[in-house]
Parts: structure tokens; sequence; C-alpha cells
């Protein structure tokens, strides 16, 4: 199978049949074999009756349904784990994001070499409430992550097979990907300017909060990413230099307490620094430590991503 269509929603009953029929005139055109897999994150309308219709219709339209709502970054790893097609393209169902755009992103991997393409809305319809945010958020998600893109958002990507089944998409990490991509081994991430069109139907899903639980998010995947498998690299470090600005500022109060006459080290506010100093820096140094033991003793600790090999496994005959 040439390309499969990963589509997570919620309440979109209104944009599914035209966007299926959208897909399926760009996929016939220029002969693909493939498969849309709808994901239904909990949907209170009758978004899944419509799936299930345009199934009926359609044999190369499956349906997945989440009893509740469990958010887009579930929906995304559930289509991720049932896909077959040797390209993975995503997109969103609110009729945003163009179909006619799947034939260059599918060329663009097989083509061009790329284990991942992400799009970018360098035009988007939408309003200031969202665009100065997502600017401000793809900006600082540039320089912590040190990947050069323009759009990380953008629910419009292709990727290799090889990617999504070597990743694992939760929380809110789906605006993060590419970062996941990247920590996966997997560092051919080209980007394409795609078209952005505005909603049709219904109401955006996202409010405020996406972009406080969005920054967490990003704190949190720098750090695994960078502090994953090696925890006491930070919190060792961290904890040893508190350690010894408390421990200098204790000597020198010290050295005033035996040699200065009248000389009161616990009445200076200093010695409460110090003292919070080197407490504080055996904690980071015991949490670093702690975080160690259990990194090397977890079950995935020798799990690594492995791309080819020319070697046969032992036990097997030729």
């Amino acid at each position: 199978m040439d390309i499969s269509i990963v589509i997570p929603l919620y309440n979109e009953e209104a944009s599914l049949p035209e966007l299926s029929g959208w897909i399926s005139r760009v996929m016939k055109s220029n002969g693909f074999s493939y498969e849309v897999i709808f994901v239904d994150d909990g949907s209170r309308d009758n978004s899944w009756a419509r799936i299930k219709e345009l199934a009926v219709d359609n044999p190369q339209v499956h349906g997945i349904r989440f009893r509740r709502n469990y958010g887009k970054a579930a929906a995304l790893n559930e289509g991720f784990r049932h896909c077959r097609g040797q390209v993975v393209i995503t997109m969103d169902a609110d009729l945003q994001d163009s179909p006619g755009e799947i034939p260059a992103l599918y060329r663009m991997i097989c083509d061009d070499g790329y284990d991942m393409v992400s799009g970018w809305k360098k035009n988007r319809q939408d309003p200031l409430s969202k665009t100065i945010p997502t600017r401000l958020f793809n900006r600082t998600t540039r320089i912590l992550s040190g990947i050069r893109l323009h759009d990380f958002n953008c629910g419009l990507k292709a990727y290799r097979r090889q990617v999504v089944q070597s990743i694992e998409v939760y929380g809110e990490m789906h605006r993060y990907i590419p970062v996941l991509v990247k920590k996966a081994g997997f560092d051919r991430i080209g980007e394409k300017v795609v078209e952005h069109q505005a909603r049709k139907y219904g109401r955006t899903k996202y409010g405020p909060d996406r972009f406080l639980k969005g920054f967490l998010d990003l704190l949190s995947i720098i750090f695994i990413t960078r502090f994953g498998r090696r925890p006491m690299h930070l919190f060792g470090l961290l904890g040893t230099l508190l350690f010894i600005v408390g421990f200098v500022i204790a000597a020198y109060l010290a050295y005033g307490r035996f040699f200065m006459m009248g000389y009161r080290m616990t009445e200076r506010p200093l010695f409460y620094f110090g003292l919070l100093a080197m407490i504080l820096g055996t904690q980071l140094f015991i949490a670093g430590f702690l975080g160690e033991l259990i990194s090397r003793n977890a079950p995935d600790r020798d799990n690594y991503q492995i791309e080819e090999k020319t070697m046969r496994e032992k036990g097997r005959s030729s």
C-alpha cells in the first residue's frame, strides 16, 4: 500500500463526507493505493455514524472510536499502530488542510529521501488570537530543540512508516512530533509550504490553556531527549554546584566564627543561604543518583533504534 492517511477528529461530523470525497478524488487521480483511518476521539456528535457510513461506501475508509476524549496525541498514536502504507500522512479533519498537498508530500518522502516532512502554514487563515501565540511557540521550540521548522504544530505531515512505528505520541506531544522523530534517530526532516484554508464548519476545539500545557510538555521532552538515559548528568551537576556554593559559604562563616571576636555566624542571613544550598545540593544529587539507578534497570534500557544489519541472528541458520 502506498499511503495511509491518519485523521484524528473530535466533533467534526459536518466536514467528514466532504473530506473523504476530496481525499478519494486525489488518490484516484494519482493512482495511489491507500487507506484512510479516522480516529474518533470520543466525539459527542454524530461523527462516528458518519465514519461508519463512509466505511460502507468506500472500503479504503476505516474508523477507530475512543470511549472518551483522550486528546489528539492519543488519537495519532493509535492511528499509527494500524497503518499499513509505506508513507503515512496525517491531517486535521476540519478541511483547513488540503488533501491536494498529499502527492507532493509523498514524493518528498519517496523521491527526495526525507524521513519526515512537516507542513508550513505560511499564510494562516486563523485569527490573531491563534497566530501570535503560535509564532511565539514555534520560535521557542526552534531554539530549544535545534530543529529548524517554521510550523511544528501543523497537522499536515508525512512520514516513512518506519518512523511512526519508532515513536510514541502521548500527552500533548503531537506538537513536538518532529522532536520525537529526531530523538528516535531520524534526522532527515523537511518542510513544505502548504495551503491553509479557513474553517468551514464548526469551531476550534483548542483554548488558551493549550499553550501552557504545550510549554510544559516542551520542557518535558527536552529533558527526556537530553537526559532521559543519563539523569545524573543534570541533577548530579546541579547538586554538586549547589553543595559547593553552600560549603564555601559555610567555610567563610566558620572562619569568621573562629578568628573574629564577637562574630555570630548564625545571626547572618548568609548562614541560612549556605545551609539551604547544601541541603538542596544533596537532594538534587540523590535525585540524580536514584534516577540513574532507575534508568539503568528499566526494561527498555537496551532498546535502541537499529536501521539495518549485515549479521545473522544467533541460533538461526542461513
